[in-house]
């Protein structure tokens, strides 16, 4: 991956609000990198102490789930930072897009 893309992508993640959520496809959407969502997947993983400020817990499935597989940032550790914002889940594990959700597709600016 390279630093550009890193960058833009926590750059934009960044400007998640607390309490707020976004998917993988729609950050990279909004760092101007449509059809990335793999690689933020793997950008997030990659983070550590370096970025402090980069709220990868803020980033779930399309469908509102958790969807982190990392031993570093691990999904109990994702829903309690998400719980903490305020966020709720429903019995099945899904946050309401509707709710929840930052940077519908008719926000983001092309």
């Amino acid at each position: 991956m390279s630093t550009e893309f890193l960058s833009a992508i926590y750059q934009t993640l960044k400007q998640v609000p607390t309490g707020r959520i976004v998917n993988y496809g729609r950050l990279a959407l909004a760092a101007g990198y449509p059809g990335y969502a793999r690689a933020v997947g793997k950008a997030l993983h990659s983070l550590d102490e370096q970025y402090p400020d980069v709220a990868w817990w803020r980033v779930v499935n399309r469908e509102g789930r958790i969807s982190t597989n990392c031993p570093v940032h691990t999904a109990i550790e994702q829903r309690q930072r998400l719980e903490a914002e305020g966020i709720e889940f429903d019995d099945r594990g899904y946050i309401s897009w509707q709710r929840y959700g930052w940077l519908e597709t008719s926000e983001l600016e092309f």
